[in-house]
């Protein structure tokens, strides 16, 4: 199994998210710089969290820019699977893998606890799961927002994945994440990575990756 992690300035989850595919799945990560252009075929890439660019202009604005940006988005036109976390969803619907926006939590402060997510059962990913996952998030423009027509055509297609079960930022729609028509770009702002330590007690984060790399 081959995963690319596309790393920017100012990632710092890259080695987090690529660890535990390492570990858990014996995947063959490579890290991708921003500047390098990939034209293979692997079986998922991945758009970390962090902050790229250190999130100047808006979250993502720049790094939709970058050379390694026009690979991943020619790879998801093709059928290939992208998972966003976080700054990685901010990066998808900057670069108009995913619609809508995200925006400062309501509260205009940041945000890093773990939350129940609702996987939503019109969607085919999320009837891998049988019920609420718990999965930190840690953030500061997590609230998703999108226009009404655009929130109606997320609804009515099943590309609303999870939902929070308490709003922890003022998310349209209690929107956690969703995942773009075809089913293959998936975007959410919690942390699943964060969420594979046994010593934790916090094993929800598995379940998300297992499902993706198996779907």
């Amino acid at each position: 199994m081959k995963v690319r992690v596309v790393t920017f300035p100012g990632s710092n989850c890259d080695k987090d998210v690529g660890s535990v595919l390492q570990d858990s799945f014996q995947a063959d990560v490579q890290y991708t710089w921003y500047k390098e252009s990939f034209d293979d075929i692997p079986d998922l890439v991945v758009l970390p969290g962090g902050f790229s660019f250190g999130d100047y202009l808006r979250c993502g604005a720049m790094a939709k820019f970058s050379p390694s940006m026009e690979s991943v988005v020619k790879y998801a036109n093709k059928g290939g699977k992208v998972l966003g976390v976080c700054n990685g969803f901010q990066i998808l619907t900057e670069s108009g893998l995913l619609p809508g926006a995200l925006l400062h939590n309501r509260t205009l402060k940041y945000i890093c606890k773990d939350v129940d997510l609702v996987p939503v059962k019109e969607n085919a990913f999320a009837n891998h799961f049988s019920g609420k996952l718990s999965i930190p998030i840690a953030h500061g423009e997590g609230a998703y927002f999108a226009d009404e027509s655009t929130l109606e055509r997320l609804e009515k297609n099943g590309q609303i994945v999870f939902r929070y079960e308490e709003n922890p930022n003022g998310s349209l729609h209690d929107i956690a994440g969703i995942c773009n028509e075809k089913g293959n770009v998936l975007g959410m702002m919690p942390h699943p990575e964060r969420a594979m330590n046994p010593y934790t007690g916090k094993m929800d984060g598995k379940q998300i990756l297992e499902a993706l790399l198996k779907n």
